[in-house]
């Protein structure tokens, strides 16, 4: 349990290249706290004793280190671990840690909630709670590697593919995102970086003018209207034409690999007509397929493509010239899998 002492700023909200200083001209100190906060995690300005004495306590004074009042761990059989976060105000979040034998990579979320509703997701059943700071969001990485018992530098991958729409989150998202690929921060590499959204064609092409080269996940799960419309409920705001369209501008501006998620649902989107409208609508783009097995959650009207017709349905679409992967979900035994992430208090 964690001091809720969140009535002073955090000072994880602070961009790094504005983070107090003690004197004006002491600048050297300000990557010397950057080093502190995202490359040895420290959770207290006690630890931080390279720092001057009287600046720790002034720190301490002016502002608090910790975006959450506590977090529970709930592992599974895979060795990924689901992170239950509870926000000062109440409200909770989580994040997904999943480790590779040669990566450690993070699912962290922008958001309590989602608005999006997508009918397959358990956090959309769950509505829409507030957005997250950018404390919050990079809060998730640093937490998550205290957790686990390293330092943060060693969490190579990050997925926004947690609860939230990234891009409704747009400002809080970015400044998480220039935290984790600053020199003085995590010092990530942009291209390690994946951000999921359903697709909102005038954010994706606000994102591509920020000039950072982000791997661009796009929600599609369906290749037409009718079906889109019926498992994502806002898809009336956008057309897949006009998504699509975002696609294009975003690949001629970043020239990177983007991916299409594609929750394979019995009966609803894995037809193998769907499959080939998909491999016709992504012609010609430079796209990576992830077919995504559907996750069942309580209460869920939906059941998961078998085996076969997903096999069918990722031979079509290499035989049309698409690269494609089935991509099944870590975590299920412990609510971590993908679509799954809805505030559950036990594994």
């Amino acid at each position: 349990m964690f001091s809720p002492a969140a009535r002073l700023p955090n000072l994880l909200d602070v961009p790094i290249d504005e983070l107090p200083l003690p004197q004006a001209s002491q600048t050297y100190r300000r990557k010397q706290l950057a080093n502190w906060l995202y490359q040895k995690g420290a959770r207290d300005f006690g630890d931080m004793t390279t720092l001057p004495k009287a600046w720790r306590e002034q720190l301490t004074q002016d502002y608090v280190l910790e975006p959450f009042t506590q977090y529970t761990r709930f592992p599974s059989a895979d060795h990924s671990v689901r992170y239950l976060f509870q926000l000062p105000d109440g409200k909770q979040t989580e994040a997904v840690y999943m480790p590779y034998a040669n990566r450690k990579t993070l699912c962290i979320s922008s958001m309590v909630g989602c608005p999006a509703g997508c009918a397959f997701c358990a956090t959309g059943a769950i509505g829409f709670g507030r957005n997250l700071t950018r404390a919050e969001i990079v809060g998730q990485i640093l937490a998550v590697a205290n957790g686990e018992g390293f330092v943060p530098t060693e969490i190579r991958n990050v997925v926004l593919m947690g609860m939230g729409e990234a891009l409704l989150n747009y400002r809080e998202a970015v400044a998480a995102i220039r935290t984790m690929i600053h020199p003085d921060g995590l010092n990530m590499s942009p291209r390690r970086i994946t951000l999921s959204t359903v697709g909102l064609p005038n954010k994706i092409r606000q994102l591509a003018d920020e000039g950072m080269p982000l791997v661009l996940a796009v929600s599609l799960h369906a290749p037409d209207e009718d079906t889109r419309k019926q498992i994502i409920p806002t898809a009336h705001a956008h057309s897949i034409a006009d998504i699509v369209a975002a696609m294009h501008d975003w690949q001629s501006t970043i020239k990177r690999r983007m991916t299409i998620e594609y929750t394979m649902l019995e009966g609803v989107n894995d037809a193998l007509w769907q499959a080939d409208a998909l491999a016709t609508l992504l012609d010609g783009m430079l796209i990576h397929v992830n077919l995504i097995p559907f996750n069942s959650w309580t209460n869920s009207q939906f059941r998961s493509s078998s085996r076969d017709a997903i096999a069918a349905f990722e031979e079509r679409l290499s035989r049309r010239g698409l690269s494609v992967s089935v991509r099944f979900s870590r975590g299920q035994d412990a609510g971590a899998a993908c679509g799954q992430l809805a505030f559950q208090q036990s594994a």
